[in-house]
């Protein structure tokens, strides 16, 4: 049996390799053919997914301070996650974010090194922000921009929002107020103005543009192009044709709602085995109890089957015991 294993990360508790690993622990036994391709859908996760880091940079963190942001480059080929320099999580949550100041400056500043260190096609996976500046910050630490002339800078985005929609849809998880997310729309909207004036690039109507707080946006306006996180990543691991030639496909996340089917992992996972005529499985930490999901698509839950604490505090552990129970769902015909 080939069984391929390409889940997305467990947020909070398994990144998407230690998950993959830990389900091809547990389907080894029975599986004389496994390959591990931990998936990411542009936002975090998608430097791991596409090999890992073998560079770190001290750069300018989402609040001034300085962090080690982890990136990679092979070739002249270059991979930055933009959650490395700016992110949420660098800045303390939300609670601790200040929506207003943070700053995509780091990101812009690892982007510069990758180009110094002799990249031509640098990939930017965006996703995970504690800022919503329109990329200024990162612009203004890549300028000046004609070093970027021949350049293929390619963003990774894992949500289509537009530009002047970003502070609305994510202000709040960022700790924005509603007062502060009218301003910081004010503030895009002269942005948009301004990108228009300097680059002659509409940012406003452009899809995925408002993704990481418009750091989409304002890549875009400097020449980059925006494209679907998944399919990026499913490309550079050639997903389609380890699922074509599979017997089983196991995917999973840490929470299966509606908009696990609106570009993510498991939903854009399970179309492609469906194309293929490829049993799937998605493995999950949790799933909303009204959910409605593909009918090729099983899905097991690890809060239905060993518990929410164990869910949680055993996540790694949990995935490793399903074992057999998932290779059930193979067709005993291949």
């Amino acid at each position: 049996m080939r069984v391929v294993i390409c889940p997305d990360k467990f947020r909070g508790t398994a990144t998407a390799t230690e998950a993959a690993q830990a389900i091809a622990e547990g389907v080894s036994a029975s599986a004389n053919d496994v390959a591990v391709l931990p998936m990411a859908d542009g936002g975090e996760g998608t430097l791991d997914a596409l090999g890992g880091s073998n560079r770190t940079s001290q750069v300018t963190g989402p609040l001034g301070d300085p962090v080690h942001a982890r990136w990679r480059i092979s070739g002249d080929s270059a991979v930055v996650e933009m959650a490395e320099a700016s992110g949420l999580l660098l800045a303390g949550g939300a609670q601790h974010n200040d929506p207003l100041s943070a700053t995509t400056l780091g990101t812009g500043e690892v982007i510069a090194e990758a180009r110094a260190a002799g990249a031509r096609r640098i990939i930017v996976g965006v996703g995970g922000s504690a800022s919503t500046d329109g990329g200024l910050g990162a612009i203004r630490a890549m300028e000046p921009i004609v070093r970027f002339s021949g350049v293929d800078l390619v963003v990774a985005c894992d949500v289509t929002t537009q530009f002047l929609e970003a502070p609305s849809i994510f202000g709040p998880q960022k700790g924005a107020t509603p007062a502060q997310i009218e301003l910081l729309e004010r503030r895009l909207s002269r942005l948009a103005d301004l990108y228009m004036e300097e680059y002659g690039v509409d940012v406003v109507n452009l899809p995925r543009s408002g993704a990481a707080g418009g750091l989409a946006g304002g890549l875009a306006a400097v020449g980059a192009q925006l494209v679907n996180g998944f399919d990026l990543v499913a490309e550079e691991v050639e997903l389609e044709d380890a699922v074509a030639n599979a017997d089983l496909v196991i995917t999973g996340e840490g929470h299966l709602d509606t908009e696990s089917f609106n570009g993510k992992v498991v939903g854009s996972v399970a179309s492609i085995a469906e194309r293929h005529a490829v049993p799937v499985v998605a493995v999950v930490g949790a799933r909303d109890s009204d959910l409605r999901v593909p009918s090729a698509l099983a899905v097991i839950s690890l809060v239905e089957s060993f518990g929410p604490e164990m869910a949680k505090q055993g996540t790694l552990s949990c995935l490793a015991s399903l074992g057999s129970n998932i290779l059930s769902f193979a067709s005993p015909d291949e």
